[in-house]
């Protein structure tokens, strides 16, 4: 539960964002709630959420993983995907992670987002 209530105020404060990526207080919060499911990234476990706009995703680190608390949050744009992320940790073990997000493939981003929704529906 603590680790969800870290990832819902992460979600509200951080993930305010204009449609070019720049922090915007007028922006509309989006909620990424939808999930998890637990995947690796950089040979570490996180656990998989999709947005509301069915297009981005969050990835947040999971319990075990030495990061945590840490996340990265996959944006939808007309140019494809951008990766941001926030929180502290072994830059070594997030950087690696990192470099696996960006090779994913719009439709390997899909297929996550459709996993994110039949984790939910099963809940």
């Amino acid at each position: 539960m603590k680790h969800r209530r870290w990832l819902c105020l992460s979600l509200m404060v951080g993930l305010t964002v204009s449609a070019n990526g720049a922090a915007s207080p007028e922006a509309p919060v989006l909620k990424c709630e939808v999930g998890p499911v637990s995947r690796q990234f950089g040979d570490t476990p996180w656990l998989v959420y999709s947005c509301e706009d069915a297009k981005s995703l969050v990835v947040v680190a999971a319990p075990g993983n030495p990061v945590m608390p840490f996340f990265f949050f996959l944006k939808h744009s007309q140019n494809g995907y951008t990766v941001r992320s926030e929180g502290t940790g072994d830059k070594s073990v997030t950087d690696a992670a990192a470099a696996d997000l960006s090779q994913l493939s719009d439709e390997e981003i899909a297929a996550l987002i459709a996993e994110t929704q039949k984790a939910t529906l099963r809940k």
